[in-house]
């Protein structure tokens, strides 16, 4: 069919083509190389053969979009303007591209926000989620703070039927935790540190509990969050100048078995080195602001500790393993979720994370 036809023929064409093809959608726009956001009407995406849209009905917000929302140090060395923002999602998919076979239009889904090449050395020994040709939506490309996403069908998570959208929107940064609480640490039984109350830290107090640990010590300097930590299940939530002595005394002086570093903070670094026991392990999210000094000998190899460096999800371990833990019903994620917004309020919902008003933030899109 030649478009050239005329009137009819162009009517004709434009049915063969997606509805989202011609229609516009709101989406939070990181317009330019400065501070803020823009609410904006853009075009619907357009989906590949091997990709689906999805209509989002909850978004997660996450630091890395407070980084954006500022134009730090970071976001201008990373992020190219302009592009939608957001990573964290849930919705229904609302079109498929021809090659896709195990997605259809009306399914519930999430999606894993790292895109990957699939043909390097680490995709091809399953360490996908250190990649080094990673794109990640919200970052590198469009993201999830819009009416519909197109996103690699590879990449969609189906979800429960009794999974909440707003608990599917929020598998990214329990995915985060869920790789540090329980990659290589066996914790049944176990001691463990968490220094670092943000969301991620919060969740991963919740994963401890529910996987049998015997004592999880919850460390930050913001009341509002060792407050959601305890009730997630924290056995001690302490400001970090009590954590030593908590250790002591759940420990008998020998340490905890597992520390997880979620802060980036050096002082908490140097304090997850220190209180680890002699052979422990220290799992590192939380990424520093700028380089710090360690004492390799004291702080690490004399005390034969193992340091794990936490990237993102294991693709896709750490999804089975989320699910797996959400359908036993020992781990509800739902009491870190504190604050709700449209997007139209989206200032809001930046400035109550700055201020550490909230646990964790979600955007309500449809």
């Amino acid at each position: 069919m030649n478009v050239a036809d005329g009137r009819n023929g162009f009517l004709h064409f434009r049915r063969l083509l997606p509805p989202a093809t011609f229609k516009a959608m709101k989406a939070l726009v990181k317009e330019t190389a400065a501070s803020g956001f823009a609410l904006k009407d853009v075009p619907v995406p357009a989906i590949r053969g091997d990709e689906v849209l999805i209509k989002v009905h909850r978004a997660g917000v996450c630091g890395t979009d407070v980084h954006i929302h500022e134009w730090d140090a970071w976001a201008q060395g990373r992020c190219r303007p302009p592009f939608t923002v957001g990573h964290e999602f849930a919705g229904e998919v609302a079109e498929v591209g021809t090659l896709v076979t195990d997605v259809k239009v009306g399914d519930r889904v999430t999606a894993e926000g790292h895109i990957v090449c699939g043909r390097c050395h680490l995709c091809r020994t399953g360490n996908g989620h250190v990649c080094p040709n990673t794109r990640i939506i919200g970052v590198d490309r469009d993201g999830c703070f819009a009416e519909y996403i197109a996103m690699p069908a590879t990449n969609v998570w189906h979800l429960d039927d009794d999974i909440a959208f707003e608990i599917g929107g929020i598998h990214d940064p329990m995915g985060n935790a869920f790789h540090t609480a329980l990659h290589g640490t066996e914790l049944p039984g176990k001691t463990v540190l968490i220094t670092g109350c943000g969301p991620i830290g919060i969740f991963a107090v919740g994963i401890c509990h529910a996987a049998g640990a015997s004592r999880v010590i919850a460390s930050d300097v913001n009341p509002t969050r060792l407050a959601l930590a305890k009730a997630m299940g924290a056995h001690d939530a302490v400001q970090p100048q009590d954590a030593a002595a908590a250790v002591h005394a759940a420990t008998d002086g020998l340490g905890v078995d597992v520390v997880l570093e979620m802060s980036g903070v050096p002082a908490a670094i140097h304090q997850a080195f220190k209180l680890v026991r002699v052979g422990g392990r220290v799992q590192m999210l939380g990424i520093p602001s700028k380089p710090i000094d360690v004492d390799l000998a004291t702080e690490i190899i004399f005390k034969g500790i193992t340091v794990y460096g936490v990237v993102g999800r294991r693709m896709y371990e750490t999804w089975i393993q989320m699910t797996q833990f959400l359908r036993s019903g020992q781990f509800d994620p739902k009491p870190v979720i504190t604050h709700r917004f449209p997007l139209e309020d989206h200032a809001e919902a930046i400035r109550v994370i700055k201020a550490g008003e909230a646990g964790k933030v979600v955007f309500e899109i449809a």
